[in-house]
């Protein structure tokens, strides 16, 4: 690929320039205000498309325009579905900007901007090494597709509803993804697990009024007593979560997979110590990445109930609530992980607790009403190490970036790629060219330049790579 190469190193300020003028778009898809930015955005992003001979369109929808590209037809190339998004995170608090958030700076080697690296610096980079195919050598060898959402901030509804009813047209072979971060500076990675989630509400609803603590304390059911002994029973000494059938179809970590783990250049105490926290806690015989990225956890994220004013006040609440969530790993689903949820909570109900809508109230006694909301779920998601489409990306990498990237798993969530797994039944490989401190949602959100212009010699290799794969070895295994 020498001239592909000749051709990205002497367009790079030209590259630089044209994303400057996509970041100076505040296509804040949250804010009402910015909607006719919006419209610019895609129409932008579209306009890039069609210079490069794609049929692409914006096409409406009840919320933001999502951008839809093809590339023209290569007869017995494989295809690949490039997904991104072109919305951005509100940019207040402003006066927490070194720069203005859409004015966009250079300094020490990174561009400064809403959207720097999440997510339109990151998508554009795709777009350049399809550019330098194309005026190359006048074609990809590949088929490509695009598609760009405009909610990826906002929950991506319109684009939930578009993959249901299009899911034909969007056929594909692998989804590719820049939308993340390296394992750390030098280090580039591709991500191959993210875990999924399982989000509740627990209402615990007592007497028909506060109480008197000291009249009543010890005759009536406490509801923020009852709710701190539920919530502590819902995971064990050893850090297992104690729901029945929770762990029947955890997937465990191959060999291979935890070897890969300990030879990242991870200090737990570092971690520690930029946390703040004296040590570590999580499941038995488990590292704190492994506990990260590959277990299922049980976190509390929210409590309320009685008083909380100033000073002292001796009350006995009429009510109290958590909010918490089990992140789950590929094999569980949601759905089993809300059965099992509701008979340990009818295990763990006090004497004097009533379940309502989980429909065990047999199980408990009468005095306290427990509701169970069920907020959101998705299943988690794993892409065999040893597919073909994860080794061309690992050597498309290792060309651009001087070294073969790290295998990475994610802790939180992505649920547009489950929603890609289920709709169109193909992996996504998750190609992140950002630094974990590169402030994607705060002030002063950055982008190495570096790391763009590398990314976007990643992805013109890629798509070289991509297309040496048979149509027998490429299906993933």
């Amino acid at each position: 690929m020498p001239a592909i190469d000749q051709y990205l190193q002497s367009h790079a300020s030209r590259f630089e320039d044209e994303l400057w003028e996509f970041l100076r778009i505040p296509s804040v898809s949250a804010d009402p205000a910015h909607r006719e930015d919006m419209h610019r955005a895609a129409e932008w992003m579209a306009d890039q498309l069609r210079r490069m001979g794609f049929t692409a369109e914006t096409i409406p929808t009840a919320g933001h325009p999502l951008v839809y590209g093809e590339s023209p037809k290569l007869p017995g190339a494989r295809t690949f579905l490039v997904y991104g998004h072109y919305d951005v995170q509100p940019p207040e608090p402003l006066e927490k900007w070194t720069t203005p958030p859409f004015e966009p700076s250079r300094r020490e080697g990174h561009v400064y901007a809403r959207g720097a690296v999440d997510d339109k610096g990151q998508v554009f980079t795709h777009l350049k090494s399809v550019e330098a195919w194309i005026t190359v050598e006048g074609r990809l060898p590949v088929n490509l597709k695009f598609l760009i959402e405009g909610e990826e901030e906002v929950g991506s509804r319109s684009l939930e509803q578009f993959l249901s009813e299009q899911a034909e047209r969007l056929a594909c072979d692998c989804v590719i993804i820049s939308d993340g971060s390296q394992f750390a500076p030098g280090v580039p990675a591709i991500n191959y697990g993210l875990r999924g989630i399982a989000y509740y509400e627990l209402r615990v609803t007592g007497p028909n009024r506060d109480l008197h603590s000291g009249s009543y304390g010890g005759a009536v059911t406490n509801p923020a007593n009852a709710l701190a002994k539920i919530l502590a029973g819902l995971i064990d000494e050893q850090g297992r979560i104690t729901i029945p059938g929770f762990y029947d179809e955890v997937v465990p970590l191959t060999v291979r997979e935890r070897q890969e783990m300990a030879a990242l250049p991870f200090e737990e105490a570092k971690f520690l110590e930029e946390l703040g926290v004296a040590g570590a806690v999580g499941e038995a015989g488990f590292t704190s990445l492994e506990r990260r990225w590959a277990r299922p956890t049980f976190d509390v994220s929210g409590l309320w109930g009685g008083y909380q004013g100033e000073g002292a006040k001796t009350v006995l609440p009429a009510s109290a609530g958590a909010k918490f969530s089990f992140r789950l790993v590929p094999n569980q689903e949601p759905e089993k992980v809300t059965t099992g949820l509701k008979w340990r909570l009818a295990e763990l109900c006090p004497a004097g607790v009533e379940l309502d809508l989980i429909r065990l109230a047999e199980l408990c006694p009468a005095g306290v009403e427990l509701d169970l909301i069920c907020h959101h779920g998705a299943p988690g998601v794993l892409v065999p190490l040893d597919s073909p489409y994860v080794e061309a990306a690992a050597r498309a990498i290792a060309y651009a970036f001087g070294r073969r990237p790290v295998f990475t798993r994610e802790g939180g969530s992505i649920p547009i790629v489950t929603t890609f797994r289920q709709r169109l039944g193909v992996d996504s490989l998750l190609l992140g060219w950002g630094q974990e401190d590169d402030n994607a949602h705060s002030p002063d959100e950055k982008f190495s330049l570096a790391d763009f212009q590398r990314g976007i010699k990643a992805s013109a290799r890629l798509w070289e790579e991509l297309s040496t794969l048979s149509l027998e070895s490429g299906k993933p295994g």
